[in-house]
C-alpha cells in the first residue's frame, strides 16, 4: 500500500480566484516522498503540461477524478453529462493513467433508489468509450444521506450490473452509512483498484461544518486518526486481502491547512501502512 497525493485536498485552501499551482503541488509530493497523485479536475490546466511537469519530477498520475452529471431520468438530459465524461476519458490517457474515479451524487428531492437507476443508466450509455481507451472507471462510497453509492452494498450492486466498473473504497465515506471501515473494505474487496483515507467525528447537527450520514448521524471531518473511524483496523484488512494499491490521503476539516494536515496525514498513513 502506498500513499498517493490528492490534489482536492490542497485546492481546498486557495483564497478564491488563486490559481491552482501544479508545480507547487508536485514539488509538495516530492517532498513528502510520495510518487503519484490523483487529478482531481485539471485547474484549467492541459493535461498534457500536467503531465509533463509530472515526468520532469518523477511522479505518475495514479487516478483522474472527475464529475459527470447523469442523475437525470432521460437519456436526452443526460447529454451533457456523457461529454463530461468522454472529456474525462480523454485527459486521463493524457495524464498517463488506466483508471478514472466519479463521484456519483444524489438528489435530495429523489429517492436513493431513482439516483441509483439514473447515474446507472448513464454509465452503461458511455462506458464503452473507456473501455475503447483502456481505461477502468471507478465509482466512490460518497457521502450524502441521499446519495446511491454510500455503502459496500450500494457500489457492489452496481459492479455486478455493470461488470466493466471498478470501486474506489473510501474508508471514511462508508463509515456513514453505518458500516465499519474493514468491513466495507472487505465486502468489496475484489473489485476495489484504487482508495481514500479520511475521517469523521460525530458531532451535534449544530456543530461548524457538521453533515448527516446515510444512518442519520451527525459528522464533521478532521483529520485522519483523530477521528472515529477504526483506521489500524482498516489497514489490517486492507493487508490481509491483499491490497497493494495507491490510498489518497484526504482532509476535509477546518481545524489545519491544507498543507499542514497533509503533513501529518501522510506521516501517520506511512506509519500505518508500515507497522499494522
Amino acid at each position: 500500500m502506498k500513499v498517493s497525493m490528492m490534489t482536492y485536498t490542497m485546492a481546498r485552501g486557495l483564497p478564491k480566484g488563486e490559481k491552482f499551482d501544479l508545480r507547487a503541488l508536485c514539488d509538495f509530493t516530492v517532498e513528502l516522498k510520495n510518487e503519484a497523485v490523483d487529478w482531481v479536475s485539471l485547474y484549467g490546466y492541459d493535461p498534457r503540461e500536467i503531465r509533463k511537469v509530472m515526468d520532469d519530477r518523477g511522479l505518475k498520475t495514479c487516478c483522474h477524478t472527475f464529475f459527470a452529471e447523469l442523475n437525470f431520468p432521460t437519456r436526452s438530459e443526460r447529454a451533457a453529462g456523457h461529454d463530461q465524461f468522454k472529456r474525462g476519458i480523454e485527459a486521463a490517457v493524457a495524464l498517463g493513467t488506466d483508471k478514472v474515479m466519479l463521484p456519483l451524487r444524489g438528489r435530495q428531492e429523489w429517492p436513493r433508489e431513482q439516483s441509483y437507476r439514473n447515474n446507472m443508466e448513464g454509465l452503461r450509455e458511455v462506458i464503452a468509450f473507456a473501455d475503447q481507451a483502456g481505461v477502468t472507471v471507478t465509482i466512490e462510497n460518497f457521502p450524502s444521506w441521499f446519495g446511491p453509492f454510500v455503502v459496500s452494498a450500494d457500489v457492489n450492486r452496481a459492479v455486478r450490473e455493470l461488470p466493466q466498473l471498478r470501486i474506489t473504497f473510501d474508508n471514511g465515506n462508508v463509515t456513514t452509512g453505518g458500516e465499519p471501515a474493514a468491513d466495507g473494505f472487505v465486502n468489496s474487496a475484489p473489485w476495489v483498484v484504487h482508495a481514500h483515507f479520511k475521517d469523521w467525528s460525530l458531532c451535534d447537527p449544530a456543530a461548524p461544518g457538521a453533515s448527516k450520514g446515510l444512518d442519520g448521524k451527525y459528522r464533521r471531518a478532521v483529520l485522519v486518526g483523530d477521528g472515529d473511524v477504526d483506521q489500524i483496523g482498516c489497514v489490517k484488512a486492507m493487508k490481509k486481502h491483499g491490497y497493494k494499491g495507491y490510498v489518497n490521503f484526504e482532509y476535509e476539516g477546518r481545524e489545519m491547512t491544507p498543507r499542514e494536515a497533509t503533513i501529518e496525514g501522510v506521516r501517520r498513513m506511512k506509519e500505518w501502512f508500515a507497522t499494522a
